[in-house]
């Protein structure tokens, strides 16, 4: 599907430009390689020869525009991914955060909710379950579906498995989920504190104080300036002595934020509030 030099971001552009208007969902500064690819893969799907057709039917057929979210955002999520990451919570943080009598977790850009699920069972482990509000937000109205569901395709399982104990986990991860005939699916008990919801790092403001704001592998689709008001509400929403733990490949030492944080620990980019 060829497309005249420049003629695809102009397009690009007048889409997402679009999509904020009518339905008030900002991707203008997603970073814009992925995004093109994820938009290209949209135009087959939809046998749509350019973006200017995408746009019309995204704009008169909102079905076409849920079913959009899938490519606008990036849905790719593990249980205990990067493993280390997790132990050093548990190992570090946690123990730090049990010294206050409620605490509050943010899980931001939360997708199909594996992260929510791994927090949760980490946080039974050590006790604080019963005391901690976890609020898991994402723009994508079907993933927050699955991580509420709680349910996995099973063929996953092995690799949760392994994962869960590289984190530090103390018992069988098959302890906390039961097979069913659509997957495995988690005790719903482990999410009786954690609220869902819609929640955009681009357009909405903070609705809580919280003591750990948890975003991995989602600044990455921002582009400069949506990183700085995304970690500006993280700023915002965490108490003083808080922690932010990002991405592998994520980082607070270009941003203009960079000085109202500590590195905490380096190695697994997780940041404390000054």
């Amino acid at each position: 599907m060829a497309h005249a030099p420049g003629t695809f971001d102009i397009e690009l552009n007048l889409l997402l430009e679009g999509v904020y208007q009518k339905y008030q969902h900002d991707f203008r500064h997603y970073a814009r390689s992925s995004l093109r690819r994820r938009i290209r893969q949209a135009l087959e799907r939809f046998n749509c020869p350019t973006v200017s057709r995408l746009q019309e039917r995204v704009l008169h057929e909102p079905d076409v525009f849920a079913q959009m979210l899938q490519y606008f955002t990036v849905q790719v999520s593990e249980m205990y991914r990067d493993p280390s990451y997790f132990l050093a919570l548990r190992r570090q943080v946690l123990s730090l955060l049990s010294t206050y009598p409620s605490v509050r977790i943010w899980v931001a850009g939360c997708s199909t909710g594996e992260e929510v699920w791994s927090l949760a069972i980490m946080l039974a482990e050590e006790g604080l379950l019963d005391r901690t509000i976890l609020y898991a937000t994402d723009i994508n109205p079907e993933a927050l579906k699955t991580a509420e569901a709680g349910v996995y395709d099973i063929a996953r399982v092995a690799a949760f498995s392994r994962a869960y104990l590289e984190a530090g986990g103390k018992r069988s991860l098959a302890d906390y989920y039961t097979a069913g005939a659509h997957g495995v699916i988690f005790d719903r008990a482990l999410r009786r504190n954690t609220v869902f919801a819609d929640h955009s790092l681009a357009t909405d403001s903070v609705f809580s104080e919280v003591h750990l704001v948890s975003c991995r592998n989602v600044l990455i689709y921002f582009d400069r300036e949506l990183q700085e008001r995304a970690l500006g509400l993280f700023h915002e929403a965490l108490i003083h002595r808080g922690f932010l733990g990002l991405g592998s490949r994520e980082t607070l030492r270009f941003s203009s934020h960079a000085t109202q944080f500590a590195e905490f620990s380096a190695a697994e980019r997780i940041y404390q509030r000054l």
